[in-house]
C-alpha cells in the first residue's frame, strides 16, 4: 500500500545518522520514495527502509545535516526509487543522485525504471559471449574480458586502480562494428581523482556513448548506496532494451560496501563479520548479477568493479565475497608498482574464467588461447626461479634459468608495460606476446601448436635458440 497522494507530515520523532524516524503514518510501504520539505524552502530526498505499525524509517540521501525535528515536513510518492531512463544520459556527468554536474538540463525519458532493477530469468540467460577489447594488453592478451561477464579489479590502497578503471572506460571497444556504450560509476572518490576520470573520459564522453556518475567523498554517505544502482538501472535499458553492448565500471564497491556498513549500524542492526551486516552477500549478488546477457536481446551488460582491498587482505568480506559471485579477478601487485610498471598487473593471481567464450578461434585470433597458456606457464617457473635467486644468487643459476628471468624482464618491460593514454590493438598485443615468448628457446614453447610455432615464433636475431646442455637446467622441460 501507498500513502495518499498530497499528505505530509509535520514532525520527526527522531534522527539518527543519515535515518529519519516518522510517527503517524498511514499506508507507507518498504522502499517507497519521500520528499523532506524545510522551513527554508530546501527539498531532500529519501527511501523507506523500515516500515513498522505507524512509524516509518526513512534513509536521506543528501544527509540530516542542519535538520530539526519540528520543521520537517514529510511526504511519499508511493511508489520505489525511479529515474528516466533513455539515451539522453549518454555524453553526460552527473551525481550520485542523477542530478547534472554538467551545466545541462536534468536527464530526462519516456520511461522510467525502479533502481532495483529486475532480475533476470535464469531460464532465459545465455552464456557470455565475445570479447571485450579494453586497449590494455594485459588483460585482452591474459585475461580477456567477455560481454555479460562480471570481471573485478582487486587492488590495494595507493595502487592506479581508478586510473586503470578509467583508462578501459576510455578505450574498451567490441570489435566489431557495433553499437557500444560506457557506464561509469564512480563512488566515494576524492574530487582530484573526480576531476582526473572527467578528464580521461572526456573523449569518449564528447562522442556520446558514455554516461558519468560521480559520487565524491564529501557527498552524504547515503548517496553511495543508490549510486551503482542508477548506473546499473540505466545500462540495462541501454542493453536489453536498446541493444547496445554497455560496459559498466564501479569503482570501488569497498566504499559502496563502507557506506552499506554505516546505515546498518545507523538502524541498530546486528554486525556480522567486520561490522558489515549479515546480507551483505545478497546485497553485492543484487549488483553483480545485473550484468549479463538475455536469450533473443542483441544487447550485454558487461560489468569491471574495482574492489580495494583494506591492508592487502583478499579474506576480507568485501573480496571475498565478490569472488564468490563474479567470474574472476584482474590483481593489482603492489611490488610491480613499486618497480614502475604499469599496469601492475599480476599474471598469476588473476583470471578470466570465461575467457574461453570469448578469446580463440572465430573470436579473436587462433592463437591467442595458447601464447595465453605460454606466458602463463612461463611467468609461473620464473617466478620459481626468482625465489630461488633471492636464495643462492643469481650467478648460481644455470644457463636456462638464467634466461627465464630474462624473460621475466622483458615480459614486464615489453608486454605489461604500457602508458596510461596507450590505445593497444589485440594483434599488437599478441605480437608482443610471441615477441616475449620467442627469447626463450623453440624448445620452451609447449603449450602452443606446431602450426603457431611455425607461423609465429621468431627469436631475436634470427637464432632459433641454443639448446642447453646443463643438466641443472633440465626440470624446465618436465
Amino acid at each position: 500500500m501507498s500513502a495518499l497522494p498530497g499528505v505530509e507530515y509535520a514532525g520527526a520523532s527522531s534522527i539518527r545518522g543519515p535515518l529519519l524516524v516518522i510517527e503517524g503514518v498511514d499506508g507507507v510501504g518498504w522502499d517507497e520514495v519521500a520528499a523532506v520539505g524545510l522551513d527554508s524552502g530546501e527539498v531532500r530526498h529519501g527511501i523507506v527502509l523500515d516500515v513498522h505499525r505507524d512509524w516509518a524509517v526513512v534513509e536521506i540521501l543528501q544527509g540530516t545535516a542542519g535538520l530539526r525535528l519540528d520543521e520537517v515536513r514529510v511526504s511519499f510518492a508511493g511508489t520505489p526509487l525511479r529515474i528516466p531512463v533513455g539515451e539522453g544520459w549518454l555524453g553526460r556527468v552527473c551525481n550520485g543522485r542523477g542530478e547534472p554536474l554538467d551545466g545541462g538540463p536534468p536527464v530526462s525519458g519516456r520511461q522510467h525504471r525502479d533502481t532495483s532493477g529486475r532480475p533476470i530469468n535464469p531460464a532465459f540467460r545465455e552464456a557470455p559471449r565475445d570479447a571485450i577489447l579494453t586497449g590494455v594488453s594485459a588483460i585482452d592478451g591474459l585475461a580477456t574480458l567477455v560481454r555479460g561477464q562480471k570481471l573485478p579489479i582487486f587492488s590495494v590502497g595507493g595502487l592506479p586502480h581508478l586510473e586503470l578503471a578509467a583508462q578501459v572506460a576510455a578505450q574498451a571497444r567490441v570489435p566489431e562494428d557495433a553499437s557500444f556504450a560506457v557506464v561509469f560509476a564512480a563512488v566515494g572518490i576524492t574530487h582530484a581523482d573526480a576531476a582526473e576520470v572527467r578528464d580521461v573520459l572526456e573523449e569518449r564522453a564528447a562522442v556520446g556513448d558514455l554516461a558519468l556518475f560521480v559520487n565524491t567523498v564529501d557527498d552524504p554517505l547515503v548517496e553511495r548506496v543508490v549510486t551503482p544502482r542508477i548506473a546499473l538501472t540505466v545500462a540495462e535499458h541501454l542493453a536489453f532494451d536498446l541493444g547496445r553492448h554497455v560496459l559498466v565500471v564501479i569503482a570501488d564497491v569497498t566504499s559502496y560496501c563502507e557506506a552499506v556498513r554505516a546505515v546498518a549500524a545507523a538502524r541498530g542492526e546486528v554486525p556480522s563479520r567486520r561490522g558489515y551486516p549479515g546480507y551483505l552477500y545478497s546485497d553485492l549478488a543484487s549488483l553483480y548479477e545485473r550484468a549479463g546477457r538475455v536469450r533473443g536481446r542483441p544487447g550485454s551488460l558487461t560489468q569491471l568493479p574495482v574492489v580495494t582491498m583494506p591492508a592487502g587482505d583478499i579474506t576480507h568480506p568485501v573480496p571475498d565475497l565478490t569472488g564468490y559471485i563474479t567470474e574472476g579477478q584482474l590483481v593489482l601487485d603492489p611490488e610491480l608498482h613499486v618497480r614502475g610498471v604499469y599496469p601492475p598487473f599480476d599474471p598469476l593471481g588473476s583470471l578470466s574464467r570465461l575467457m574461453r567464450l570469448g578469446a580463440g578461434p572465430g573470436k579473436t585470433r587462433e592463437d591467442h588461447l595458447e601464447i595465453a597458456a605460454q606466458l602463463y606457464a612461463f611467468s609461473a617457473r620464473a617466478r620459481q626461479v626468482a625465489d630461488l635467486a633471492d636464495v643462492v644468487g643469481a650467478d648460481a643459476l644455470a644457463p636456462g634459468e638464467a634466461r627465464l628471468l630474462e624473460f621475466a624482464e622483458a615480459f614486464r618491460r615489453d608486454f605489461l608495460s604500457q602508458s596510461r593514454r596507450e590505445t593497444r590493438s589485440l594483434e599488437e598485443t599478441l605480437e608482443r606476446a610471441w615477441t616475449v615468448a620467442s627469447t626463450l628457446p623453440r624448445r620452451e614453447l609447449t603449450m602452443v601448436s606446431e602450426a603457431a610455432l611455425e607461423a609465429r615464433y621468431r627469436p631475436p636475431g634470427g637464432d632459433e635458440g641454443v639448446e642447453d646442455a646443463s643438466p641443472d637446467a633440465s626440470w624446465q622441460s618436465g
